[in-house]
């Protein structure tokens, strides 16, 4: 979901500027994780959520319930699971924008990792295959101030509103810290069905499908759903609209804001038609059927996705590279915070291929900042060394991927991303996988190629 440095936009197509995010966020001392597990399996497994939300007249705060299922796929017992409340960061804590309560279906515990956890502790273990769920009460207040979660005037934008269940694998508990710098977001994919509540004269683009209805007096209940996705976001205001569909079949709806014209939103519907379907003849077919795309020039970063739903400022480059992300860390996932080369170096590998950038003699360019610099580093590295992130993770990345093209060869490359993403559709991957899959692709011994362009794992 990728944050962007507007500066950075201008200057994308150039073989060596990525769209990298660059505001450094308040460190936050992550939870340690618990003691690795009997099992490296990921889990909660194949949530549900059910959501009911009604907004105030502006569409700034919304309140209602919230439900999950899920199931253990773990064979060691679940006791707890962990709601994560990301967009918390963006208030004081104690004093939060999305509160949860009146907790069903277990205990809750306190907020923790400034605000951003939540422990649910079960009535009883669940063990492997059975399951459980949760029910609470949810208020979300949008911050002023243009992001990925705030508004910009009547315009609301709700990326990470809804809490999600975090993931416990072999390493125990996902409990990093929110990152303003990048993205710490790491979820399973699940299924949504959300309904929201809001006067007619606003839109509410979101994830997955919608269908509206008529509700009380001057007011439209749009039921929108989505089938395994890792998040679900949408935003509200008097949007302009303007949709058409890919020549393969996906429809595209692009909102804009007031301030940017009609024109401007035809060319971004020309580029997300072409770009889906470019991604998808790489990668394998776009799955959800429908993306939303929200125009504001506004925004300080360059793009941010989520699944079925992009925010981008009027840029061609910052959009076919959110697109990217429908596929690396939408339906391939990875974990943001531990190893966000996977998502946001693809995409950015991505965006090359579509706009026909080679990458050419970019490899030369590079000069490490220190020993310790590595295109493998996490999100915890990187808001230590902000100045750095988008250099490194996106262009260093990105031009180690075209290394390994030409290495390979570019039949072998195309193979070994395609097969890739469909061996590791709506699953998530890892370094050490794509490393794997990557050997696997060529009789070349790939580990001095590793060490030199410092991907470890």
């Amino acid at each position: 979901m990728k944050k962007a440095l507007l500066a950075l936009v201008a200057s994308a197509a150039t073989a060596l500027t990525p769209l990298g995010a660059a505001h450094a966020a308040s460190p936050t001392a992550p939870s340690a994780p618990s003691a690795a597990l009997a099992d490296s399996v990921r889990t909660p497994a194949t949530p549900s959520y059910t959501v009911s939300l009604t907004s105030n007249s502006s569409g700034s705060t919304w309140t209602g319930h919230e439900s999950v299922s899920f199931t253990n796929a773990s064979a060691t017992p679940l006791t707890e699971v962990y709601l994560r409340l990301w967009d918390n960061y963006h208030g004081s804590c104690p004093s939060t924008p999305i509160t949860v309560s009146n907790v069903t279906g277990g205990t809750a515990g306190s907020l923790e990792v400034g605000c951003t956890a939540l422990k649910v502790t079960l009535p009883s273990a669940l063990n492997q295959g059975q399951s459980g769920s949760i029910g609470f009460d949810l208020s979300i207040v949008v911050p002023s101030g243009i992001d990925r979660f705030g508004r910009d005037g009547s315009y609301n934008f709700l990326g990470n509103a809804l809490p999600v269940l975090a993931v416990r694998d072999g390493s125990g508990w996902h409990l990093d810290p929110y990152t303003n710098n990048g993205e710490s977001f790491y979820t399973l994919a699940g299924d949504f069905k959300v309904t929201l509540d809001h006067p007619s004269s606003i839109s509410v683009p979101a994830t997955g499908t919608s269908v509206d209805t008529p509700g009380s007096s001057g007011r439209t209940v749009t039921t929108a759903t989505a089938a395994k996705v890792r998040d679900f976001a949408w935003a509200a205001g008097p949007f302009s609209l303007v949709s058409g569909t890919s020549p393969n079949g996906v429809k595209i709806n692009v909102y804009r804001v007031s301030s940017i014209g009609s024109s401007s939103a035809n060319s971004m519907l020309s580029t997300a038609k072409s770009a889906v379907d470019a991604h998808s003849g790489r990668f394998g077919a776009f799955p959800y059927g429908e993306v939303d795309v929200v125009l504001d020039n506004g925004y300080w970063f360059g793009g941010m996705e989520y699944p079925g739903f992009v925010l981008d400022l009027v840029s061609s480059t910052a959009l076919a590279h959110e697109l990217a992300h429908q596929w690396w860390y939408g339906i391939v996932g990875d974990d943001e915070y531990t190893s966000p080369w996977l998502d946001e170096a693809f995409a950015d590998y991505s965006t090359d291929l579509y706009q026909g950038l080679s990458g050419s003699g970019c490899w030369s360019n590079v000069s490490w900042a220190s020993s310790a610099e590595k295109i493998t580093n996490s999100m915890a590295y990187w808001d230590a060394h902000s100045s750095r992130y988008s250099t490194v993770v996106y262009g260093y990345g990105k031009c180690a991927l075209h290394d390994l093209r030409r290495l390979i060869g570019t039949t072998a490359m195309t193979n070994l991303l395609r097969t890739y993403a469909q061996s590791h559709w709506y699953g998530v991957s890892t370094t050490a996988e794509f490393k794997a899959a990557a050997q696997a692709a060529t009789s070349t011994d790939l580990t001095s190629f590793w060490t030199q362009h410092r991907i470890d794992g």
